[in-house]
């Protein structure tokens, strides 16, 4: 098998404008934490914050573009929101494989987003298939 227990993969992302006007445009998800930037920093934030979402659209570049292998399909995935993720914010993406099961063709990796004060934004769990 491709993948080792152990391993591990880096990342950065940028959470550019475009990026963020997008996924509004897509999913019409509008909501002023998201939207105003007097009503986010009223409740206690220093600015308008992006979409949890987005973080998972980085996931799925990850596991779609960055694994050795296309053969795959994403099982399941976790997150967990732990700090705020800002425009313009760079994003480092590590991830680890945790397990390795061969005979079911499943690798699954936990994985953490710091800031650039690595400050932990958000962490979880995906578990991918391998496809035959």
């Amino acid at each position: 098998m491709i993948f080792k227990l152990k391993d591990t993969f880096e990342e950065i992302f940028t959470v550019k404008k475009e990026t963020y006007e997008g996924f509004i445009s897509v999913f019409r998800d509008n909501n002023p934490l998201h939207t105003s930037q007097s009503f986010a920093c009223d409740k206690g934030f220093k600015g308008i914050v992006m979409h949890g979402n987005i973080l998972n659209g980085f996931l799925s570049f990850f596991i779609g573009e960055r694994l050795p292998t296309k053969d795959v399909i994403i099982h399941s995935q976790e997150i967990q929101f732990k700090n705020a993720v800002y425009l313009n914010d760079e994003l480092r993406f590590n991830a680890e494989i945790i397990g390795v099961y061969e005979s079911v063709n499943v690798v699954e990796f936990k994985y953490g987003f710091k800031n650039k004060d690595t400050k932990i934004v958000a962490i979880g769990k995906i578990q991918i298939g391998l496809l035959t």
